[in-house]
Protein backbone atom coordinates (compact mmCIF):
# COMPACT_ATOMS: atom_id res chain seq x y z
CA UNK A 1 0.00 0.00 0.00
CA UNK A 2 2.72 2.39 0.95
CA UNK A 3 4.50 1.28 -2.09
CA UNK A 4 2.08 1.90 -4.08
CA UNK A 5 1.36 5.29 -2.96
CA UNK A 6 5.08 6.11 -2.99
CA UNK A 7 4.95 4.93 -6.79
CA UNK A 8 1.94 6.96 -7.92
CA UNK A 9 3.36 10.30 -5.94
CA UNK A 10 6.60 9.68 -8.18
CA UNK A 11 4.88 9.12 -11.17
CA UNK A 12 2.71 12.06 -11.10
CA UNK A 13 6.00 14.16 -10.03
CA UNK A 14 7.63 13.19 -12.81
CA UNK A 15 5.12 13.91 -14.89
CA UNK A 16 4.26 17.65 -13.90
CA UNK A 17 8.34 18.26 -14.21
CA UNK A 18 8.60 16.76 -17.73
CA UNK A 19 5.16 19.12 -18.39
CA UNK A 20 6.95 22.24 -16.60
CA UNK A 21 10.03 21.32 -18.85
CA UNK A 22 8.31 21.45 -22.12
CA UNK A 23 6.68 24.37 -21.17
CA UNK A 24 9.91 26.08 -20.39
CA UNK A 25 11.41 25.09 -23.64
CA UNK A 26 8.47 25.87 -26.06
CA UNK A 27 8.72 29.66 -23.84
CA UNK A 28 12.53 29.79 -25.10
CA UNK A 29 11.46 28.48 -28.48
CA UNK A 30 8.96 31.48 -29.09
CA UNK A 31 11.22 33.97 -27.66
CA UNK A 32 13.95 32.90 -29.52
CA UNK A 33 11.48 33.24 -32.56
CA UNK A 34 10.07 36.46 -32.01
CA UNK A 35 13.28 37.75 -32.69
CA UNK A 36 12.95 38.25 -36.20
CA UNK A 37 9.45 39.11 -35.93
CA UNK A 38 10.91 43.35 -36.27
CA UNK A 39 11.07 42.47 -39.78
CA UNK A 40 7.39 41.64 -40.62
CA UNK A 41 5.66 43.81 -37.58
CA UNK A 42 2.93 43.47 -39.59
CA UNK A 43 1.89 39.93 -38.16
CA UNK A 44 2.18 41.61 -34.48
CA UNK A 45 0.12 44.87 -35.73
CA UNK A 46 -3.12 42.13 -36.95
CA UNK A 47 -3.06 40.20 -33.62
CA UNK A 48 -2.60 43.15 -31.42
CA UNK A 49 -5.79 44.48 -33.13
CA UNK A 50 -7.72 40.89 -32.79
CA UNK A 51 -6.98 40.32 -29.28
CA UNK A 52 -7.92 44.11 -28.30
CA UNK A 53 -11.33 42.82 -30.45
CA UNK A 54 -12.13 40.28 -29.15
CA UNK A 55 -11.84 41.85 -25.48
CA UNK A 56 -12.59 45.56 -25.98
CA UNK A 57 -16.21 45.63 -25.04
CA UNK A 58 -16.39 43.48 -22.58
CA UNK A 59 -12.97 45.04 -20.93
CA UNK A 60 -14.79 48.62 -20.85
CA UNK A 61 -18.32 47.21 -19.69
CA UNK A 62 -16.98 45.73 -16.69
CA UNK A 63 -14.97 48.40 -15.99
CA UNK A 64 -17.95 50.68 -16.05
CA UNK A 65 -20.09 49.03 -13.39
CA UNK A 66 -16.84 48.15 -11.36
CA UNK A 67 -16.66 51.64 -10.88
CA UNK A 68 -20.00 51.82 -9.88
CA UNK A 69 -19.78 49.36 -7.20
CA UNK A 70 -16.39 51.12 -5.93
CA UNK A 71 -17.80 54.49 -5.55
CA UNK A 72 -20.77 52.99 -3.65
CA UNK A 73 -18.69 50.76 -1.16
CA UNK A 74 -16.47 53.29 -1.00
CA UNK A 75 -18.89 56.22 -0.14
CA UNK A 76 -20.30 53.82 2.23
CA UNK A 77 -17.10 53.47 4.01
CA UNK A 78 -16.29 57.29 4.17
CA UNK A 79 -18.79 57.91 4.81
CA UNK A 80 -18.86 56.25 8.73
CA UNK A 81 -15.86 58.72 9.17
CA UNK A 82 -16.28 61.96 7.63
CA UNK A 83 -13.98 61.49 4.88
CA UNK A 84 -16.61 61.41 1.58
CA UNK A 85 -14.23 63.95 -0.23
CA UNK A 86 -11.73 61.16 -0.63
CA UNK A 87 -13.63 59.28 -2.57
CA UNK A 88 -11.90 59.73 -6.06
CA UNK A 89 -8.87 58.80 -4.49
CA UNK A 90 -10.54 55.31 -3.25
CA UNK A 91 -12.03 54.37 -6.71
CA UNK A 92 -8.62 55.71 -8.80
CA UNK A 93 -5.81 53.58 -6.05
CA UNK A 94 -8.23 50.79 -6.18
CA UNK A 95 -8.62 50.44 -9.69
CA UNK A 96 -4.94 51.30 -10.82
CA UNK A 97 -3.02 48.91 -8.32
CA UNK A 98 -4.83 45.97 -8.04
CA UNK A 99 -8.75 45.89 -10.05
CA UNK A 100 -7.87 47.39 -13.17
CA UNK A 101 -4.62 45.09 -13.97
CA UNK A 102 -6.30 41.84 -12.30
CA UNK A 103 -9.84 42.14 -13.54
CA UNK A 104 -8.20 42.73 -16.85
CA UNK A 105 -6.20 39.86 -16.77
CA UNK A 106 -9.30 37.69 -15.77
CA UNK A 107 -11.27 38.61 -18.50
CA UNK A 108 -8.54 38.50 -20.96
CA UNK A 109 -8.50 35.34 -20.06
CA UNK A 110 -12.02 33.72 -20.68
CA UNK A 111 -12.38 35.82 -23.79
CA UNK A 112 -8.94 36.23 -25.82
CA UNK A 113 -7.11 33.31 -24.25
CA UNK A 114 -9.59 31.17 -24.82
CA UNK A 115 -10.24 32.47 -28.56
CA UNK A 116 -6.28 32.09 -29.19
CA UNK A 117 -6.30 28.39 -27.79
CA UNK A 118 -9.24 27.85 -29.89
CA UNK A 119 -7.41 29.09 -32.85
CA UNK A 120 -3.94 27.45 -32.46
CA UNK A 121 -5.62 24.01 -31.41
CA UNK A 122 -7.65 23.65 -34.57
CA UNK A 123 -5.06 24.82 -36.38
CA UNK A 124 -3.14 21.73 -35.30
CA UNK A 125 -6.57 19.33 -35.32
CA UNK A 126 -6.68 20.39 -38.65
CA UNK A 127 -2.93 20.10 -39.68
CA UNK A 128 -1.86 23.86 -40.81
CA UNK A 129 0.99 23.81 -38.48
CA UNK A 130 1.95 20.43 -39.82
CA UNK A 131 1.93 21.53 -43.52
CA UNK A 132 3.75 24.75 -42.73
CA UNK A 133 6.42 22.40 -41.60
CA UNK A 134 6.55 20.61 -44.27
CA UNK A 135 6.80 24.06 -46.33
CA UNK A 136 9.86 25.07 -44.07
CA UNK A 137 7.88 27.62 -42.01
CA UNK A 138 8.44 27.74 -38.54
CA UNK A 139 4.98 27.92 -36.77
CA UNK A 140 6.39 29.32 -33.83
CA UNK A 141 7.93 32.36 -35.61
CA UNK A 142 4.58 32.33 -38.06
CA UNK A 143 1.60 31.25 -35.57
CA UNK A 144 2.84 31.57 -31.84
CA UNK A 145 5.41 34.15 -31.40
CA UNK A 146 2.95 36.82 -33.33
CA UNK A 147 -0.20 36.57 -30.55
CA UNK A 148 2.75 36.45 -27.76
CA UNK A 149 4.02 39.12 -28.27
CA UNK A 150 0.44 40.83 -29.08
CA UNK A 151 -1.02 39.54 -26.14
CA UNK A 152 1.96 41.19 -23.93
CA UNK A 153 1.10 44.68 -25.52
CA UNK A 154 -2.66 44.75 -25.60
CA UNK A 155 -2.87 43.67 -21.49
CA UNK A 156 -1.32 46.96 -20.39
CA UNK A 157 -3.60 48.87 -23.07
CA UNK A 158 -6.67 47.02 -22.17
CA UNK A 159 -6.05 47.21 -18.22
CA UNK A 160 -5.87 51.06 -19.01
CA UNK A 161 -8.87 51.45 -20.48
CA UNK A 162 -10.37 49.49 -17.79
CA UNK A 163 -8.87 51.62 -15.24
CA UNK A 164 -10.22 55.10 -17.21
CA UNK A 165 -13.65 53.24 -17.82
CA UNK A 166 -13.97 52.57 -13.55
CA UNK A 167 -12.70 56.03 -13.01
CA UNK A 168 -15.39 57.81 -14.95
CA UNK A 169 -17.74 54.78 -13.24
CA UNK A 170 -16.79 56.14 -10.06
CA UNK A 171 -17.51 60.01 -10.95
CA UNK A 172 -20.78 58.83 -12.33
CA UNK A 173 -21.98 57.69 -9.07
CA UNK A 174 -20.06 59.84 -6.74
CA UNK A 175 -20.27 62.51 -8.21
CA UNK A 176 -23.78 63.06 -10.66
CA UNK A 177 -25.48 60.38 -8.39
CA UNK A 178 -24.52 60.42 -4.48
CA UNK A 179 -23.97 64.71 -4.65
CA UNK A 180 -19.78 64.11 -3.84
CA UNK A 181 -18.17 67.51 -4.11
CA UNK A 182 -16.31 67.38 -7.97
CA UNK A 183 -13.87 69.84 -7.24
CA UNK A 184 -13.33 67.16 -4.16
CA UNK A 185 -13.39 64.40 -5.98
CA UNK A 186 -10.60 65.20 -9.03
CA UNK A 187 -8.21 67.23 -6.59
CA UNK A 188 -7.59 64.52 -3.97
CA UNK A 189 -7.50 62.11 -7.28
CA UNK A 190 -4.63 64.23 -8.44
CA UNK A 191 -2.85 65.00 -5.19
CA UNK A 192 -3.04 61.29 -3.81
CA UNK A 193 -2.34 59.44 -7.01
CA UNK A 194 1.52 58.51 -7.56
CA UNK A 195 3.12 58.43 -10.98
CA UNK A 196 5.38 55.63 -10.78
CA UNK A 197 3.87 53.69 -7.45
CA UNK A 198 0.80 53.45 -8.30
CA UNK A 199 0.08 53.82 -12.21
CA UNK A 200 3.71 52.14 -12.98
CA UNK A 201 3.00 49.53 -10.31
CA UNK A 202 -0.43 48.73 -11.88
CA UNK A 203 1.62 48.73 -15.88
CA UNK A 204 4.03 46.36 -14.41
CA UNK A 205 1.35 43.89 -12.89
CA UNK A 206 -0.38 44.13 -16.54
CA UNK A 207 2.64 43.44 -18.99
CA UNK A 208 3.23 40.25 -15.84
CA UNK A 209 -0.56 38.95 -16.28
CA UNK A 210 -0.16 39.52 -20.10
CA UNK A 211 3.29 37.20 -20.77
CA UNK A 212 1.43 34.63 -18.14
CA UNK A 213 -1.95 34.26 -19.42
CA UNK A 214 -0.99 34.95 -23.18
CA UNK A 215 1.82 32.05 -22.66
CA UNK A 216 -0.50 29.40 -21.04
CA UNK A 217 -3.47 30.22 -24.34
CA UNK A 218 -0.91 29.64 -26.82
CA UNK A 219 1.05 26.91 -24.89
CA UNK A 220 -2.59 24.62 -24.25
CA UNK A 221 -3.89 25.08 -27.83
CA UNK A 222 0.09 24.22 -29.24
CA UNK A 223 -0.21 20.91 -27.00
CA UNK A 224 -3.80 19.99 -27.48
CA UNK A 225 -4.77 16.84 -28.64
CA UNK A 226 -5.71 17.15 -32.21
CA UNK A 227 -9.43 16.19 -31.68
CA UNK A 228 -12.89 18.48 -31.24
CA UNK A 229 -12.34 16.80 -26.93
CA UNK A 230 -8.77 17.74 -27.00
CA UNK A 231 -9.28 21.52 -28.15
CA UNK A 232 -12.04 21.67 -25.84
CA UNK A 233 -9.99 20.15 -22.66
CA UNK A 234 -7.09 22.58 -24.19
CA UNK A 235 -9.66 25.78 -23.90
CA UNK A 236 -11.09 24.93 -20.23
CA UNK A 237 -7.40 24.71 -19.02
CA UNK A 238 -6.53 27.87 -20.13
CA UNK A 239 -9.04 29.65 -18.45
CA UNK A 240 -8.32 27.41 -15.19
CA UNK A 241 -4.68 27.94 -15.34
CA UNK A 242 -4.46 31.86 -16.45
CA UNK A 243 -6.99 32.40 -13.48
CA UNK A 244 -4.82 30.58 -10.75
CA UNK A 245 -1.56 32.25 -12.49
CA UNK A 246 -3.08 35.71 -12.75
CA UNK A 247 -3.76 35.62 -8.95
CA UNK A 248 -0.67 33.96 -7.83
CA UNK A 249 1.30 36.14 -9.60
CA UNK A 250 -0.86 39.12 -7.81
CA UNK A 251 -0.10 37.88 -4.54
CA UNK A 252 3.68 38.03 -5.32
CA UNK A 253 3.75 41.16 -7.27
CA UNK A 254 1.74 42.68 -4.65
CA UNK A 255 4.41 41.53 -1.54
CA UNK A 256 6.96 42.56 -3.89
CA UNK A 257 5.95 46.09 -4.38
CA UNK A 258 4.23 47.29 -1.30
CA UNK A 259 6.55 45.50 1.27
Amino acid sequence: MIKSLISRIGHEVRVWLSELGLAFRTLFAILVSGLGLWKRPRLITTQIHFIGNYSLVIILVSGLFVGFVLAYQGYYTLNRYGSESALGLLVALSLARELGPVITALLFAGRAGTSLTAEIGLMKAGEQLAAMEMMAVNPLQRVLAPRFIAGIIAMPILATLFTAMGIFGGYLVGVQLIGVDEGSFWSQMQGGVELYEDIGNGIVKSVVFGFAATFIAIYQGYQAEATPEGVSRATTRTVVLSSLMVLWLDFVLTALMFK
